[in-house]
């Protein structure tokens, strides 16, 4: 014999007052907690997914945009961003990061403009480009990294006769998901062409050795030095890998004033693999985005492999184990979302092996 069913005192039975209490919280733009599934999970749930873009079909690209794609006012940059198939279809690399591919022609000008969002460039192929940085012209060339922070005004010049690609990387999905996007064009005007192959900030801050000027105080919150030289980072790695017992070595670029990442979104490195070794696999919270600069290797991220030659780059997503074994000596510039999660406390990691 079924049990009687409950009747509240009203008169109306149970599960209705429960249905009509669901209605009225839902009516209310409410949701109860104890409805919601997944909400505090053991471990991030992951969105992006691991995915490689090869260098060949992003330099095609590149060039094909070149000959077809002119720069100007509302399209002034030349950019194929990379577009994580985890992401469905935004022109993101992580859900924090951004990362492209930018080309600029012989003679050609991207305008100025800024923005709120944190950008960086690493030189991959060409020479002859130079980027204004809040009035200070800065030279580029192979395995330089050039940083133009956020809200800085900033224009390309290719005045050479040879195409220039650089890989970009911005904080944009980031500022977009905190509501913190600004931009705004600069004034087109002419600009000296004549470009003295030390910038400001590398005149002030590039001394190395750890030399500053002696009263200088630095009061925003990225390094006021806006070229890193591959020369320096190519003795650095060396020098360290001198040392090293694993045929690896790793870098991070700092604000020489104050010894903290170059910009306050965005971490960038530079790890050297020696033919045959291979790194230690690890996972953090966060993401992040690599460049193979030089050699060739296979990256074992989660349960994917990647076959990497020269220029490919690649998404690691948050809290996906990551290894590196070079097949040829490699070398790799790597920018992540790092400092955002340790200066939230939200910083986890750890090795697997």
């Amino acid at each position: 014999m079924a049990s009687p069913k409950f009747t509240a005192p009203d008169g109306m039975p149970k599960q209705d007052q429960v249905n009509e209490f669901y209605q009225a919280v839902a009516e209310a733009d409410l949701q109860p907690l104890w409805v919601q599934k997944g909400i505090m999970p053991k471990e991030p749930p992951l969105a992006a997914v691991p995915f490689a873009w090869k260098w060949k079909t992003l330099k095609e690209l590149a060039e094909r945009s070149g000959e077809l794609i002119p720069i100007d006012r509302g399209g002034d940059r030349r950019v194929l961003s990379l577009s994580n198939p985890g992401l469905s279809g935004q022109p993101f690399a992580t859900p924090t990061l951004w990362g492209a591919v930018q080309y600029l022609g012989p003679g050609e000008v991207a305008p100025a403009h800024r923005h709120t969002p944190a950008a960086l460039r690493f030189v991959i192929e060409g020479s002859g480009v130079w980027t204004l940085v809040n009035g200070d012209p800065v030279a580029m060339s192979p395995g330089d990294l050039v940083l133009t922070p956020s809200w800085s005004w900033h224009e390309h010049h290719n005045p050479g006769d040879v195409p220039m690609l650089w890989f970009d990387a911005l904080d944009l999905p980031l500022a977009r998901s905190l509501d913190a996007v600004f931009f705004e064009n600069g004034p087109d005007q002419m600009v000296n062409r004549a470009v003295d192959p030390t910038s400001n900030s590398e005149l002030h801050f590039g001394s190395g050795a750890g030399l500053v000027p002696f009263e200088e105080k630095v009061t925003q919150a990225y390094s006021p030095l806006f070229a890193y030289r591959w020369k320096d980072t190519d003795r650095a790695l060396a020098n360290t890998l001198r040392k090293s017992e694993t045929g690896t070595a790793s870098l991070r670029f700092v604000d020489p004033t104050r010894g903290i990442d170059v910009m306050p979104t965005m971490r960038c490195s530079m790890h050297r693999v020696s033919a045959g070794a291979k790194t230690r696999t690890s996972r953090r919270n966060g993401s992040s985005v690599w460049v193979t600069f030089r050699g060739s290797a296979v990256a074992t991220i989660g349960e994917e492999r990647f076959y990497l030659d020269e220029g490919d780059m690649f998404a690691v997503p948050s809290w996906c184990p990551i290894s590196i074994e070079a097949t040829h000596d490699a070398d790799f510039f790597c920018t992540s979302d790092a400092p955002v999660f340790e200066a939230l406390g939200l910083d986890r990691a750890e090795f697997l092996d």
